[in-house]
Formats: structure tokens, C-alpha cells, sequence
């Protein structure tokens, strides 16, 4: 607004309208005659005509106009990169619509109806305002209120989040699984009085620097900015920076330096000129020039009547560029230091644009002086990988990115990602693996298995103590010649001497390295005295930088104290030279040995190799297991070596178990017994009976199916919650085409009138004998019509009739039916069979339960469950909102793999054990009997009556009392332990 000028900037601007600009092609855009003598101001003729035809300040993207053939009709736009990419032939989608590039002209795209055919989508190139600061100070808050609860008491944090954000459970965990482990990588969440810096090694041993900031995108933008230009002018070389909403990301080569430093690198009063200077080599500030210099008439947008072509603007608005800022144009290589901002409003204006609009240079302020009052505290964090938080910006777009290099050269791209299944594991990250310290420091020491190698060392090393000497280990059990005879032959061909420093240090040098520390300790013995390599004369402090950056190439992580005490110098001499090597990026300091107090340094090399050997320990604690490893943890999975108890324990195996089908007769004695200890029919009986669990005939029935209930009858047992899911999977019998009884039709007009009822109830109604309806019952059960209140009712119909005469005859007032409760139909689902996804992911969701990690070969004895095809893309579904991962965790399978997060610790574990021949034995008919499925060999028969014995994972032998079959070959001690594995019950 004019008014809000002053009287010199208003001066500028009308000088500017009257002067015009003096190009190439002559003077242009001056559209007033101004009398300065009277003070009076004219517009000149074309004047008028241009504010019409070119006024207005809303940015021209040069958009191409969509126009559909043969109608000629303005359909849409498309954005300029993407008009120019595309050639004619190629279809995409407007709306809802396909169409087909017929013609790209200039500014217009030519269409016609593609009828449906596959389009592309096309993309646009854009700005998008950043998130305002009353947002900012709500993610702030909610990051603080989450900080303190996380430290306080978890269960109150996922209360706050399902409570005060008003989320879904689901998404409420997952917001809090995402901030807990953030957390614990961080040990803090970023707030406004909280910046938290965070650096890593990505798989090509460079550098990555985040900043954790939720002051928006305005703020971080600008932030990001200064601080590259910094990094630029103090490591001088150009490096790759982004910034969003809530970090800030500098992807940085060979250099290092203290992660707390980069605070200090910005202050309030200087952060202007250097963001000044920052955002002129920025790609905002061409585009921005731009649309000023539109709004500003200075490159009109029209001219006779017509569009002028985005290629004309883009080279006006350079042609002025050079005009009135010549040295934003100019060669990098002839500015001797920062570009000289002119006095021009337009200049002024793109400057103010850049640095109140797309950025916000007030807030960046207010943020230098909370660190520099110390209101806003920094917390470092050296970490292994990538945090949680990292992720957003590590895989941000072009939108994010604040320098010039392509999407596809980004070195963001370089950085492993990890899923932390846990918050511990989150934790972790932050520590670097002890064997990994250990292993980098015995590869860096040089072997010296003859003389020759024992001088290289001593000439990479700079030199050797005595002690270190002494003790290099000799590789392998070849006889190599002692340390001790090496130096010999070396000191005999004057190549070596042993120097002895005036505190008494004995120290093995090389002649290639003797002149640096004769410079260093003028005064030191040699034996033998031997001539040193001529050489040049530097000063002491660059001889001592040269002698500890060589020490530092072979011994990892050290502290000044342990590298001064050989020479007997001070920590403050070697810390001023360790000092000069972190600056020229050769060595790193921080806290690395795990617990170690002190501050550490490391060659920057050695500290990478030894985070991807972290990374990798890590990586192969989830490497694929052998398939008898799988079956080893699938048997503690189950439980099967450590029964639960109780009833809270059954119910939990019946979750396991639930929707599979076995063999009446086995449920109770050969699998329910193996998993609870002790095993109690009541507690089942009552869990039937108070609705969590039902048992029913799921497999479809076929011809050949006895009539009868009996022990071979397959039963399942399902949580009553889940009915309708199982039953849309094998759905109800169709009574029109099962044949039954007489009596069974009675029973069922019974229980379809009356609903459920007890044993004596239907025989009243129906008439007939205790026998008969026992025999119905059996016939309906086994048909999969109708179950009861308590699993007394299917124990009954498949105990033999001699062991129910035998119990009656003890007990005359024994009443088995009385204690099955009541006997009702199986009701058809009431849920919409339309809505397939909601039962596929029931069952899914249980078969993970059941096996931990689910693959497709592992299902191959399950029935009537879904498709693999609709149980993968519910696992992907899974696997993307976090509640399970994918990967390979079991070797020999091809399909993919899907664990949950408590399976894939109990498998590390598990692969971790030692094999001690343990004897695992199971029914045969058991859902873990998966023999030449997950394991090699036949499979063998699911029956109630044989057992199988696993050792170690491995399946060795099957059978009965009478008849054992033995898969590999034993001998007769190990067969008897075998035989006796399968008879104790």
C-alpha cells in the first residue's frame, strides 16, 4: 500500500514508473511524465491501456489452458512442466475424465474424450502456505503435554491423546506409538522452548544434520537457509538442505564438527544480512523477481491483445535482473565477497517478499534470541539411524527443498530407514554396539606378520609403544616371527628405532616419520641412532596434528588423556589439535563406548564403519530364521514349554486357536491339555457357558461325512464376537439340500419355535427318548446346525457309551445332558456380506495370532479361511498403518512375510538360543503339526490318536503305543528315549 511508504521509498517508486528501465532492446515500462519542477505527475499514452490489460498481483504460474476438440471448449488448465513433458497420443485424467492430447501449442493443450481409456495423472508445481503460528503453538503444546506424560505414566499419555484429540483407538495408538518411540530415540520431543539437533551416518558414511523445530515451514525454511549459507562459508562447499513444518535437514559431506556448535552459528542482529545473502542464490528469489516485476508493470503479462509467451517473461525478468542488480547474474568466481544489495523497489519488494511471505524472518529472530537468553535449549542427539521423527523430512519432495539439486540427486536417498516394532528398540538407536567398537579397533590396527608389514604400520601408526608392540596379536597359529625380532631386522637396515622420550616412554618409530617427532622431543635417545628422511620444517602444532590424526587412523575411539600420555603431553595440546582435525571434517568427538563419561574422538571413517556395523548387528537380528528355528519358537509361542494356567490363560489359547478345526475328541486331551497347566473341563465349560466361546462344525459336510457326531467330528472353536466372520467364510448348511432325519426335522421346528433349550425341554416337546434325541443331536451337530451352552454338551456326544454307562452306574444321579445347558440353532450372519473387508481382517488379524509370522505355506492346513490374495492385501493394509511388519523372516519361501511386532522379538530370542536337543511332543492332529509344510520331509496324517516328537525344531518320529514311525535314523538308546517321548502322556 502506498501509504504505508515513506516519502523516500514513494520518491523511488515514482522515479521508477517515469525513468523506466534501459535494457538491451532500449528504454521500456515508463508510463509517467513527471515535472519535478511543479511536482506534478502524467500518465503517458500507453499507460492506461497497460494497468488494464496487465494489472493485478496474483502470480501467473503459466498454466496450460485445456481446450476439447471438436467444441472448442476451455476445460481446465495443466501445469507447464507437465504440457512439456507430454507429446501428442499421450492421455490424462481432468476431473473425472480422460482425454487425449491431440496438439501442444504455445500456452494451449488440444484434447479430445479418450472414452475411459488408462490416463496418467497429471502433477503441478506450486507454493503452499506454511503452517501458521497458532497451529505451530498447538503441535508445541501437544508435543510438551506428551513429553511430560511419556515420563510420568504411559497410560495416562494414550488416555490424553483418545480423550483430548478425540481419535479412534486405532489411530490413537498409533499416534502414540509414533511419539513414544520419537521420544525415546530423542530423549525429548521438540517444542517451542525445546530445538533438538540430531545427526547420523547414512549408508555411504556421509553426514546428515536434522533439526527438530515445529515452528512451521516459514520459520524452518528460513532457518535452513542461514544455516546452509554458514555451513557453505565455513566448510566451503555447496551442501543439500530442506525444511518443512517441523525439521530442518542438511545433508552434509566430509566435515564435522560439535553437534551443539551450528546454534551459535546464527545471531539475532546478523541473521537478516546472511539470510539476504542466502536466499539470492535461492531458486524462490528468480520467481519471486518475477511476479513482482509483473505486478509492478515492469514485464507486462499482455501485449497487443495477447498473452506473452511464459518463455518472453522469464527472459525479460532476467534481462532486468541485469539491469538493475547486475551482480545477481554475475559469475560466482569474480565476487570477491557477499552481493551488494542496490536501492531499488523492486529489489526491496522481491527481498521483503521472500523474507515476510514465503519465510518469516521476525519469528526466526524471536527463536535466535530464546537461544541466545537461553529460553530455548538445545538437546543433542548422535544417533545410529534415522529417528522417527527424521522420517518426514528425509522423504519430503520438491516442495521442501531448498537448494537447486533434482529430486532424484538428493543425498537423502542414501539414508536407511528403520520401523521400530518397539519403544525400546526406538531407544536403542542412540547406542553404539560395544562388538562393533571392538571389532573396528581390531581391524583398524594394522597386522604385522613380518617386518615389512611391521614397518608400514609403524609409518601409518606415526609410531608404536613399546607396550602396543609388544602385545599385537599374531594372527592365526602360523609361526610368525616375534614382534620383537621384526624390530630387529628393521633396526639392522636402519628403517626403525626405538626413541626414548625424556619421561621415559620407549617408543618404535619408522625413519619416514622420525623427523616429525625429533622436531616434536629434540631431546630423546634413539637406539640405534639412524639417520631420519629429510623432510620439511613446519611448526610443532601442525607436526603434532600430523602424529595424532595418524594415531587416530588405527586406534577408534579415544580420549585426549589416552592419546596425549604416550607422548607425555598435555590434553589441552591434543586437544587443540583434535580441535584443527574436526574442522578439516577428520575426526568426530562425542560420547561413543557405551557409558563412557569423558568426550571421545574418532577418525570420521572409523566412526562410520563402526555405525554400519551397528546397523547391521541390528539388521541381522531380524535376518531370516531356518525353518526349524520358526517351528522352535512357534512351540514357545504356544506355550507348549511353559503352560499358562487358569482360566484367563485358556481363554487366551482359545484365541489362538480359534476358527480351527480338530477333532472332537483331541481338543480337550491332546491339545488344550499340552498349553494349560493344570488342565481343568470346567474352566472351559464355563467359558462356553458365559458366551466368550462357542464350538461348532465349521468344515462344510460332504457326502461321506458320518451321520453322527463322533471323536473324528472336526470342531472349532470360535469367540462369540467373531460368529458372523466365521460363518460369511463356510456359510450354514442349506437345509433344502441336507438329507436328515425324521427326528432331527422335529428337533429343529423345536429349537426354531422355542429358540434355545435345554435337554428335557426338547425331549417334552418333541417326544422322544433319551436315546433317540441323543442320536439327533449328534446328527445335527455333526451337520453343523446347532451347538450348545457348554462344551459338556459335544464331550457327551463323543465319549463312548461304556465310559457315560460306566459314570451312571457310579453316580445314578448323573446327569451329563443336564450339564451341556442349552441346545440352540446356528443363526445365519447378520453382517453385510457386501462388506467383505471387515471378516478378512478378523481373520487375518487370527491367523497372526495363531502362527506369529504368517506366510503363505504355513497355511496350508487351515480350512475355510479367505484367499491368500484377500489375506495379502489385508497385511499390506496392516503393514502400512504400522500394526505389522513385513519382510522375510523364514527362510525357504518365496511368498511375503508378515510378523507381529511381539512375534519378531520372541523370534530373535529365539534364534539366539541354544540348541539343547529338547523333545517337543504334540497330537498330530495339533494346528503345529506342519511336517513337509515349514519343515522338510512327507507330512504326516492328522489323527486324534498318533503324537509327533520335534527335536529342536526338527521332526524325528510319529505314531502310536503300538506302531512308532522314526524319520531319521537312530540308534537304539536314542530310539528308546523317542518311544518313551511318545508314550508318557
Amino acid at each position: 500500500q502506498y501509504r504505508s511508504l515513506t516519502l523516500a521509498q514513494y520518491t523511488a517508486v515514482v522515479k521508477m514508473l517515469a525513468d523506466g528501465y534501459h535494457t538491451r532492446r532500449g528504454r521500456r515500462s515508463a508510463y509517467l511524465h513527471r515535472d519535478v519542477v511543479n511536482g506534478i505527475l502524467r500518465p503517458r499514452k500507453a499507460a492506461r491501456l497497460t494497468a488494464i490489460m496487465n494489472g493485478g498481483a496474483i502470480p501467473d504460474q503459466f498454466d496450460y489452458d485445456v481446450i476439447l476438440q471438436p467444441e472448442s471448449l476451455f476445460i481446465g488448465t495443466l501445469n507447464e512442466d507437465f504440457a512439456f513433458d507430454s507429446i501428442p497420443g499421450d492421455i490424462f485424467q481432468l476431473g473425472n475424465t480422460s482425454y487425449r492430447m491431440l496438439k501442444i501449442d504455445q500456452g494451449k493443450v488440444f484434447v479430445e474424450d479418450a472414452h475411459g481409456q488408462p490416463p496418467n495423472i497429471p502433477f503441478w508445481f506450486g507454493e503452499a502456505p506454511g503452517r501458521s503460528h497458532e497451529l505451530s503453538v498447538a503441535v508445541s503444546d501437544l508435543n510438551a503435554t506428551m513429553d511430560r506424560l511419556l515420563d510420568c505414566d504411559e497410560t495416562a499419555a494414550r488416555q490424553f491423546i483418545c480423550n483430548e484429540l478425540t481419535l479412534p483407538p486405532a489411530a490413537a495408538e498409533q499416534l502414540y506409538h509414533y511419539l513414544a518411540t520419537a521420544k525415546a530415540a530423542l530423549t525429548a520431543l521438540p517444542t517451542f522452548g525445546n530445538i533438538i539437533f540430531e545427526r547420523f551416518f547414512d549408508e555411504t558414511g556421509d553426514f546428515h544434520f536434522v533439526v527438530h523445530s515445529v515452528y512451521g515451514s516459514r520459520v524452518n525454511k528460513a532457518w535452513g537457509l542461514a544455516l546452509r549459507k554458514r555451513f557453505c562459508r565455513r566448510f566451503n562447499f555447496e551442501l543439500q538442505a530442506a525444511a518443512d513444518d517441523n525439521t530442518i535437514v542438511l545433508s552434509l559431506g566430509p566435515t564435522s564438527f560439535p553437534l551443539r556448535e551450528p546454534a551459535d552459528y546464527l545471531k539475532s542482529g546478523s541473521a537478516e544480512a546472511v539470510l539476504v545473502q542466502a536466499l539470492l542464490a535461492a531458486p524462490m528469489f528468480p520467481t519471486r523477481w518475477r511476479w513482482v516485476a509483473n505486478t509492478a508493470l515492469a514485464v507486462p503479462r499482455n501485449r497487443a491483445g495477447k498473452k506473452v509467451p511464459a518463455y518472453f517473461q522469464r527472459n525479460d525478468a532476467e534481462d532486468l535482473v541485469a539491469v538493475i542488480f547486475p551482480e545477481q547474474l554475475a559469475c560466482f568466481e569474480n565476487l570477491p565477497g557477499d552481493r551488494e544489495i542496490p536501492d531499488h523497489p523492486l529489489v526491496e519488494q522481491t527481498l521483503s517478499d521472500c523474507l515476510h511471505e514465503l519465510m518469516d524472518l521476525d519469528g526466526l529472530k524471536q527463536l535466535l534470541r530464546g537461544i541466545e537468553d537461553g529460553t530455548v535449549t538445545i538437546v543433542t542427539r548422535d544417533l545410529a539411524s534415522p529417528s522417527p521423527l527424521s522420517q518426514e523430512i528425509i522423504t519430503a519432495k520438491a516442495y521442501a527443498f531448498l537448494d537447486d539439486a533434482p529430486a532424484e540427486e538428493r543425498r537423502t536417498l542414501a539414508i536407511q530407514q528403520r520401523r521400530f516394532d518397539s519403544i525400546q528398540e526406538a531407544a536403542e538407536i542412540g547406542q553404539l554396539n560395544p562388538d562393533a567398537i571392538v571389532r573396528v579397533r581390531l581391524e583398524a590396527w594394522p597386522e604385522t606378520r613380518d617386518h615389512d608389514e611391521l614397518h608400514d604400520a609403524l609409518v601409518i601408526l606415526g609410531f608404536m609403544t613399546e607396550q602396543e608392540g609388544l602385545a599385537a596379536p599374531l594372527p592365526g597359529n602360523t609361526p610368525y616371527p616375534s614382534a620383537s625380532d621384526k624390530l630387529a631386522l628393521l633396526q639392522d637396515d636402519r628403517r626403525a628405532t626405538v626413541m626414548t622420550l625424556p619421561h621415559g616412554q620407549r617408543l618404535w618409530v619408522a625413519a619416514e616419520r622420525l623427523h616429525e617427532l625429533q622436531m616434536l622431543f629434540p631431546n630423546a635417545h634413539l637406539q640405534p641412532a639412524i639417520d631420519a628422511i629429510p623432510a620439511d620444517n613446519p611448526p610443532p602444532e601442525i607436526l603434532l596434528r600430523e602424529i595424532i590424526r595418524s594415531r587416530m587412523e588405527g586406534l577408534g575411539p579415544t580420549t585426549a588423556t589416552q592419546l596425549g600420555e604416550p607422548l607425555g603431553l598435555a590434553p589441552s595440546s591434543v586437544n587443540q589439535a583434535l580441535s584443527t582435525l574436526e574442522q578439516q571434517g577428520i575426526v568426530i568427538q562425542g560420547h561413543f563406548t557405551p557409558g563412557a563419561m569423558t568426550i571421545e574422538w574418532c577418525e570420521r571413517g572409523l566412526l562410520a564403519r563402526i555405525h554400519r556395523y551397528t546397523l547391521k548387528q541390528l539388521r541381522n537380528e531380524i535376518e531370516p530364521v531356518s525353518p526349524a528355528d520358526f517351528m522352535r519358537f512357534l512351540f514357545r509361542w504356544h506355550g507348549l514349554h511353559d503352560p499358562v494356567s487358569g482360566e484367563t490363560g485358556l481363554a487366551q489359547v482359545l484365541d489362538q486357536l480359534e476358527g480351527f478345526n480338530l477333532p472332537a475328541a483331541c481338543w480337550e486331551a491332546g491339545i488344550l491339555a499340552k498349553r494349560i497347566k493344570p488342565y481343568f473341563a470346567s474352566d472351559l465349560d464355563q467359558l462356553c457357558t458365559s458366551g466368550r466361546f462357542v464350538w461348532l462344525r465349521l468344515k462344510k459336510t460332504g457326502e461321506n461325512s458320518p451321520r453322527s457326531a463322533g471323536k473324528a467330528t472336526p470342531i472349532a472353536l470360535v469367540s462369540r464376537s467373531h460368529m458372523d466372520y466365521w460363518h460369511q467364510l463356510p456359510p450354514l448348511p442349506d437345509l433344502a439340500q441336507t438329507t436328515l432325519s425324521g427326528n432331527a426335522l422335529k428337533v429343529l421346528a423345536v429349537l426354531k419355535q422355542w429358540g434355545a433349550s435345554f435337554f428335557q425341554e426338547i425331549i417334552r416337546e418333541t417326544g422322544l427318548l433319551k436315546t433317540q434325541l441323543e442320536e439327533t443331536l449328534g446328527e445335527l451337530v455333526a451337520n453343523g446346525l446347532i451347538t450348545s451352552d457348554s462344551f459338556q454338551g459335544l464331550r457327551t456326544l463323543v465319549l463312548p457309551q461304556k465310559i457315560l454307562h460306566r459314570r451312571s452306574k457310579r453316580h445314578p444321579s448323573y446327569d451329563p445332558m443336564a450339564a451341556a445347558g442349552r441346545w440352540s440353532l446356528l443363526r445365519p450372519s447378520q453382517r453385510d456380506v457386501a462388506d467383505n473387508y471387515g471378516h478378512v481382517e478378523s481373520v487375518a488379524c487370527t491367523l497372526l495370532l495363531r502362527y506369529g509370522v504368517v506366510f503363505r505355506k504355513v497355511l496350508d492346513r487351515e480350512e475355510g479361511i479367505p484367499s491368500w490374495r484377500e489375506l495379502l492385501y489385508v497385511y499390506r493394509r496392516l503393514e502400512a498403518r504400522g500394526d505389522v511388519r513385513g519382510g522375510r523372516f523364514v527362510q525357504g519361501f518365496a511368498s511375503e512375510q508378515f510378523a507381529s511386532p511381539e512375534a519378531l522379538r520372541l523370534l530373535k530370542d529365539t534364534r539366539k538360543q541354544e540348541k539343547t536337543a529338547v523333545l517337543t511332543v504334540l497330537s498330530t492332529a495339533d494346528p503345529l503339526n506342519l511336517t513337509g509344510i515349514v519343515t522338510s520331509g512327507d507330512r504326516v496324517a492328522s489323527s486324534s490318536s498318533q503324537r509327533l516328537v520335534y527335536r529342536d525344531g526338527v521332526p524325528v518320529a510319529y505314531g502310536s503305543r503300538s506302531d512308532i514311525h522314526y524319520l531319521q535314523a537312530f540308534d537304539a538308546d536314542h530310539q528308546w528315549q523317542l518311544r518313551s517321548a511318545l508314550l508318557v502322556k
